[in-house]
Order: structure tokens, then sequence, then C-alpha cells
């Protein structure tokens, strides 16, 4: 344990920050995946830019085993394979991108893109029954480069990747499984990169996410009860609502 704690070496700032965002990456994977969103910002200003994505990836890795146990039997494989080949190019461009301009641009960005596809949302719930997703090229290309790109430069893919499902109308199940699926296998594509080409993952990462876990796993029970009580509606208009918060915090 001292091993442990001499490894992380975390002012108290840093600690109440993981901690606190430990039980964001709980709750949002097996609840409302926009609560994520605050932790960037935070992380970010406590950590630094790449040393935050760092911190934050295997802690999300370690909440998305969570729930990708939890809605295992209630994924579109579909819907996650079909962005898949094309979020892979998103990341590798993120990856270029992310050597070559500041964080601060970075985070501009992403706040641009989130905010461009929160319009498409809003639109989408004025239109209601009347707004058709087609099953075509033109609609989950572009969703899985912007989605593999934010992902690879801040983990902030997931208002994007959320209109994309909220779009196609998912049942709330439905929805939670096949976003934690996609985000899986992404967060896993992204592992190797992160060590090896950015170098902002090593042994205090890991133990940062070890000493975390119970507090990740506690995020997710919650969540996953909480979601079971929460109706269809009432669910669609809080992920709009935490996605928007998201986004404009992106710009503070």
């Amino acid at each position: 344990m001292d091993h442990l704690l001499q490894v992380m070496d975390l002012s108290w700032t840093q600690w109440i920050t993981v901690v606190v965002v430990a039980l964001m990456i709980g709750f949002s994977k097996t609840a409302i995946s926009g609560v994520t969103m605050f932790a960037i910002p935070v992380l970010a200003s406590v950590f630094g830019g790449k040393d935050s994505t760092g911190i934050m990836l295997p802690m999300l890795l370690a909440g998305d085993l969570f729930a990708v146990w939890y809605y295992r039997k209630s994924a579109e494989w579909k819907k996650v394979f079909q962005p898949l080949p094309w979020a892979l190019v998103g990341i590798i461009l993120g990856g270029i991108v992310g050597n070559r301009i500041s964080d601060r641009a970075f985070v501009t960005l992403i706040g641009i893109i989130i905010l461009c596809c929160l319009g498409i949302l809003v639109y989408t719930e004025v239109k209601g029954k009347n707004f058709m997703v087609p099953d075509e090229a033109w609609f989950y290309i572009p969703v899985g480069v912007l989605s593999g790109f934010a992902s690879m430069i801040g983990n902030a893919a997931g208002p994007i990747f959320v209109i994309y499902l909220l779009a196609l109308g998912f049942a709330k199940n439905n929805f939670m499984g096949t976003n934690a699926w996609f985000f899986f296998i992404i967060n896993l594509i992204k592992l190797p990169l992160q060590i090896f080409f950015w170098h902002n993952i090593g042994a205090r990462s890991v133990a940062v996410t070890a000493a975390m876990l119970p507090l990740i796993a506690l995020g997710a029970v919650v969540g996953y009860y909480i979601l079971k009580k929460i109706n269809e509606n009432v669910f669609r208009y809080i992920v709009i609502i935490m996605t928007a918060i998201a986004a404009i915090k992106l710009f503070i």
C-alpha cells in the first residue's frame, strides 16, 4: 500500500479530483453518459492536458468493464461496428493532431464539434417521429471519425456518439449497451497509442485506477439502479441537457 501511494504521488487537490472523477465515470458508464464530460476540464486543470487523458483513460476502461457486463445483452451490434472502422481513422488523426496543436486549441475544437452535433440533436427532438435516420454511410462515417478524433484528443467523444444513438431512437437499455461496447473497443484501441505514442500512461495511471476501482464500481452500481427508475422521455432530455452543459464547459 505504501508503495502504491508513493507511485501515485498525488496532492490533496489531485486526490479529491480523482475521487470525484472515479464516481462520475462509474455513474456515466451505466446511467447518464454526459456526466463524464464534467471530469474532462477538471482533470485537465489539475493534471495538465495530455497527463489528464493518461490518468482518465485507464479509469474509463475500468468503468467500461462494468458497463459491458451490466448491458451485455442489450447492444445493437450493427450500430457498434458500422462506425468503428471510421472511428479508428479519427483516433489516428487525433493522435497526429494532438502532437501539433495546443491543449487549449484542442478543447475549443472539440467544443465546436459537440455544439454543432447538439444542434442536430435538438432538431431531431423538435421533429420527433418525423425525423428518420438513414442506415447509410453518410451518417455513420462522420460520426465514427468525429468520435474517434474527439476521444483520442480528450476522451470527449461521448456527446457525439450520444447524438448518433439518440437519433436512432434506441430504448435506454439498447442505448446504454451499444454505447458501452463501442467505447470499450475504442478505449482499448487508444490504450497502446497513448502508452507508446504520447507516453502519458505509466505506473502512476495504473496505480490511480487500481486505487479508484471501488469508487468506479460504486458509481456504476448507483447509476444502474437509477437508470431503471428513469422514464424514457426524461432520460432523453437529461442526456440532452447534460450534453449541452458539458459542451459549454469545454470553452470555460
